[in-house]
């Protein structure tokens, strides 16, 4: 007789409980709540199911940074969460540190599943970080391995004192390792890695798809190591389902937006027959009122620290038309960039308007407002450029615009379509620019200056941009691989806010630097 085995699988939630968006308390098909419910009716169709977090759980939203900063004497809701339903198992991700080793530690010690990761050991023993690198689970007396690994690239990333003694393997080579120390010693039915990294290549055609620092390994996983009969991904925050070299692959998107579904069958002898992935959506699904329930007391807390006022606008910084906004210098962007500069203690910074519903401040500023206007979780490197790499990357913006029939400014299509793109044109501070955007991609950068003389296109500028533009994301890949000065491992809501609170007003200032002709 054959046995049916469901494997569900939740990866970069975020720190996302409530069916809300922060930024102005709309609904939103996001969060464990709504999760809940899809684990209790899979669960409830197949006896035979385990679940599986694969890392960046406990790091996102205003919920988890309030009770990091205020609440943290009391249990991680994250854990509460995942306890109350019941995970088998979790994988390290790369924002597990984010609130440093005590937080983290913490919430590892309240969880009764374990966290697996068999690629970050502590130095000074060369034993596994926080627990184990496999789990064995037992179902009709069949044996499923599960292996946890973690990008190895977090150093890149992460703020040295967050990851104090810690060694990060490479996640490809540790892979091998370990699948060949479980076959010999545990010899499993079916062998699982749920690993907290995606694809560098595409699945289709194994082209590289990003410069292979080999943050991504999950295609080299696939093809080169035998034996893996599922591999369970996230990190890039891609909705993927398929089956590469006989290994079936899943990676369910993030912030709960879905929950990964992989279905296993064996047959009597314990050979896998079948395999299949899916995406089960959250949308049009009500959230579980008693795990929200676990969670009210931090969320009515965060709520209202979201409308306590944090400081004062002096000026206009609110966004009345988000294309004005990018034609020409203005206090929001202004604002932003300097704070950003001051974080650094650099001179020159870029920044964008991410999507066109971001309001700008309010006179009265609340930290609704912050996470309204920055809406993503980044951090920021500071780069070593040259004014030819400045130059590239402000023709690399320029792409944004096109020009309708009447001559007027509009949106690229191609910054729109299949999916809107605004959060890829950057402004600047701290350099003089004026773009032309009735001349042809490539050349309509016509003035660019520094500090009052035309900028010197061997000389090498330090540029502070987040973390996601740093790493060449948007096709900006004059930065790929650029000598990294330093790193500011505090989130853009952080270095606002504080900026704001350290000051109480603060005056919408607009020196005029850049501007867009046509």
């Amino acid at each position: 007789m054959n046995t049916e085995v469901t494997i569900l699988l939740t990866s970069d939630v975020h720190g996302n409980i409530f069916p809300v968006n922060y930024g102005n308390n709309a609904p939103s098909d996001v969060g464990l709540g709504k999760v809940a419910t899809i684990i209790a009716k899979e669960r409830a169709k197949n006896p035979n199911t385990i679940i599986i977090d694969n890392g960046d759980l406990i790091q996102g939203t205003p919920l988890t940074y309030h009770y990091v900063n205020f609440l943290a004497d009391k249990k991680n809701p994250m854990i509460t969460i995942l306890n109350q339903l019941k995970y088998d198992g979790a994988v390290i991700g790369n924002h597990e540190f984010n609130y440093g080793l005590t937080i983290l530690k913490s919430a590892v010690k309240e969880s009764n599943f374990p966290w697996l990761c068999g690629n970050i050991v502590e130095e000074k023993t060369n034993q596994p970080f926080l627990g184990t690198p496999y789990l064995i689970k037992r179902i009709n007396g069949f044996k499923i391995a599960i292996l946890g690994l973690t990008t190895h690239y977090i150093p890149n990333w992460e703020n040295p004192k967050n990851i104090k003694g810690l060694q990060f393997n490479d996640a490809f080579d540790s892979a091998k390792k370990w699948v060949d120390f479980i076959n010999k010693e545990e010899q499993p039915d079916v062998l699982v890695i749920s690993y907290h990294g995606g694809f560098e290549r595409n699945l289709e055609t194994g082209e590289p798809t990003e410069v292979l620092t080999r943050e991504n390994q999950g295609y080299s996983i696939c093809k080169q190591i035998d034996g893996v009969d599922v591999l369970l991904t996230g990190h890039q925050h891609r909705e993927l389902t398929g089956n590469i070299n006989g290994t079936e692959i899943i990676q369910p998107s993030n912030n709960g937006k879905f929950v990964g579904k992989i279905t296993l069958v064996l047959d009597e002898n314990g050979e896998v027959i079948k395999k299949d992935s899916e995406l089960l959506s959250v949308a049009d699904v009500d959230a579980d009122e008693e795990i929200l329930m676990l969670a009210k007391e931090y969320e009515d807390s965060t709520q209202k620290w979201l409308d306590t006022p944090i400081g004062h606008i002096d000026g206009d910084m609110l966004v009345k038309d988000p294309m004005e906004i990018r034609l020409a210098d203005s206090p929001l962007i202004e604002f932003i960039n300097k704070v950003q500069m001051e974080a650094a203690n650099v001179k020159i910074s870029n920044t964008a308007l991410f999507n066109n519903e971001s309001p700008g401040f309010k006179p009265n500023v609340t930290m609704r407002d912050i996470v309204s206007n920055y809406i993503y979780p980044n951090t920021f490197k500071v780069l070593a450029l040259t004014g030819k790499d400045i130059r590239a990357a402000l023709e690399q913006s320029a792409k944004y615009f096109a020009l309708n029939e009447e001559g007027e400014p509009i949106v690229n299509p191609s910054f729109v379509y299949p999916k809107p793109q605004h959060y890829n044109y950057d402004m600047w501070e701290g350099i003089e620019y004026t773009l032309d955007i009735t001349k042809p991609h490539g050349q309509r950068v016509i003035q660019l200056d520094f500090e009052g003389k035309p900028i010197n296109e061997e000389a090498i500028y330090e540029v502070v941009m987040n973390n996601y533009r740093a790493g060449g994301g948007g096709d900006f890949f004059m930065f790929k691989n650029k000598p990294v000065v330093r790193e500011i491992q505090f989130d853009a809501s952080e270095l606002l806010a504080n900026y704001i609170m350290e000051r109480k007003i603060v005056p919408a200032t607009c020196n005029h630097n850049w501007k867009v002709i046509w």
